[in-house]
């Protein structure tokens, strides 16, 4: 089996402050976001809803995904949201 890679998107509700992350366990690392158990911008803004993911098969993929996703424009990254997730609910507790 080969190691995963993800870039995910977290807000803190529908159309508020977003997030874009990348890690190679995805339930472990929106658990942290949740509990709080990571320091700054999204403890800080209550950032903890996880909106979007997308897998990647190689960490340098998902990592030069995030950092242009990290550059677009926030209507863009409300539009990638919503054609897969139009409601904006939290996708966390069906990984």
């Amino acid at each position: 089996m080969t190691k995963q890679f993800y870039v995910y998107i977290l807000a803190s509700r529908k159309n508020g402050t977003l997030y874009v992350g990348v890690t190679s366990d995805l339930k472990k690392r929106v658990w942290e976001h949740k509990s709080g158990l990571v320091e700054g911008f999204t403890k800080k803004y209550g950032v903890k809803d996880l909106v979007y993911f997308e897998v990647h098969e190689s960490a340098e993929a998902a990592i030069t995904k995030e950092k242009r996703i990290k550059k677009w424009r926030r209507k863009w990254k409300i539009a990638l949201i919503e054609k897969e997730n139009p409601y904006w609910q939290d996708l966390y507790e069906n990984l």
